[in-house]
C-alpha cells in the first residue's frame, strides 16, 4: 500500500457536515485504492461528498453525468471523424490530417487518467447505465488503463483517481460491480444534523427561523404519496427565499402559513397535494 495514500486524510469541507463513519469509509477506500460506492434517497449529499473530497485535498475534480445511453468507449475517449473529414477536404486547418492522434479527444475517465495530478473521479447515477457498461467501466478502473483502436496505442493512468459512484438506487447493480467497490448508504440527515447542514449555510439565521423551517420541512416530508419528496437542497433555497422576502414573518410560518412550496416540491401532482394538505390541516 503506498504510504502518500494512507498520508491524504479527508477530515471534511466547508460547506459539507460529515459524520465519522462516512469520513472513515472515505479515508479507508482511499487507502485501499477502491471506488466509494454511495447509495442513498436524492438530497443526502452523495453527490456533494466527492466535491467537498476535492475541496479538501485540494484536488481537482472530473465529473461523468451517468446517462442511459451513454457508451462506455465515449467515457474513455473520442475520435473526431467529422472535424478530420472536413478538415481533409477543405485543408484550412492547422492541424495534420495524417495524424490521428491529434483527433481524439479524452472522455471523462481517460481526462482523469491523463491529468499530471491526483483527481477526484465523480461518477454520478450509476443505476442509469445497464449492467455491461458497469461492469467494464469496474475492468477498465482496475485496470488503469485502455486502448485508443485507431492509434494502437494504451493509455496508463499516471495518477490513480479518487473514484466516487453514487446510485440512487433505482436499479439493483450486478454482484460483481458491488463486490469491487467499498460501500457505503447514506441515510436522509435527521433534524438535529440537518439543522447543522443549515447553520453551516446561515451561519446568522435566527434560532426561531432555524427551528421553525426545520420542523415544517420534517412535517412536508411525511406527506404520503409524493413522488419527489424536498431534499436538503430544496430546505436550502427555501431558506434563501425566506430570507431574501421582506414581508416574511416567522410567527406566520409557525401558525402553518407556509410561502414558496414550489421551492420544496418541483414536481406538479406533488405541488397541488401540498397546497391541499396544508389549506386542509392547516398544521
Amino acid at each position: 500500500m503506498n504510504d502518500d495514500r494512507m498520508q491524504q486524510r479527508f477530515t471534511g469541507a466547508t460547506k459539507y457536515v460529515l459524520d465519522e463513519e462516512l469520513a472513515k469509509i472515505v479515508n479507508i477506500t482511499m487507502a485501499l485504492e477502491m471506488p466509494l460506492l454511495l447509495k442513498g434517497e436524492p438530497g443526502t449529499g452523495k453527490t456533494m461528498l466527492a466535491h467537498a473530497i476535492a475541496e479538501d485535498l485540494e484536488m481537482p475534480l472530473i465529473v461523468l453525468n451517468v446517462k442511459s445511453s451513454m457508451k462506455l468507449i465515449d467515457t474513455l475517449y473520442q475520435y473526431d471523424t467529422l472535424t478530420r473529414l472536413n478538415d481533409s477536404r477543405f485543408g484550412d486547418s492547422s492541424r495534420d490530417v495524417s495524424k490521428i492522434e491529434d483527433y481524439i479527444k479524452m472522455g471523462k475517465i481517460g481526462q482523469s487518467f491523463v491529468s499530471d495530478e491526483r483527481v477526484v473521479l465523480l461518477i454520478d447515477e450509476i443505476d442509469k447505465a445497464d449492467t455491461d457498461f458497469q461492469d467494464d467501466m469496474l475492468d477498465v478502473l482496475d485496470q488503469m488503463e485502455f486502448d485508443i483502436l485507431e492509434i494502437d496505442k494504451t493509455i496508463k493512468a499516471k495518477q490513480r483517481p479518487v473514484i466516487v459512484i453514487t446510485s440512487n438506487a433505482k436499479k439493483d447493480l450486478s454482484d460483481p460491480f458491488l463486490g469491487r467497490c467499498n460501500f457505503h448508504h447514506i441515510a436522509f440527515p435527521d433534524p438535529d444534523m440537518m439543522r447543522e447542514i443549515v447553520m453551516v449555510h446561515f451561519p446568522e439565521i435566527s434560532q426561531d427561523l432555524l427551528d421553525a423551517a426545520v420542523n415544517t420541512f420534517y412535517r412536508l416530508r411525511e406527506f404520503k404519496d409524493v413522488e419527489k419528496k424536498p431534499a436538503t437542497r430544496e430546505l436550502i433555497n427555501w431558506i434563501r427565499a425566506l430570507q431574501a422576502d421582506p414581508d416574511f414573518k416567522v410567527k406566520e410560518l409557525i401558525k402553518g402559513d407556509i410561502p414558496y412550496l414550489g421551492v420544496l416540491f418541483k414536481k406538479s401532482p406533488d405541488y397541488a397535494m401540498a397546497q391541499r394538505a396544508i389549506s386542509r390541516f392547516r398544521f
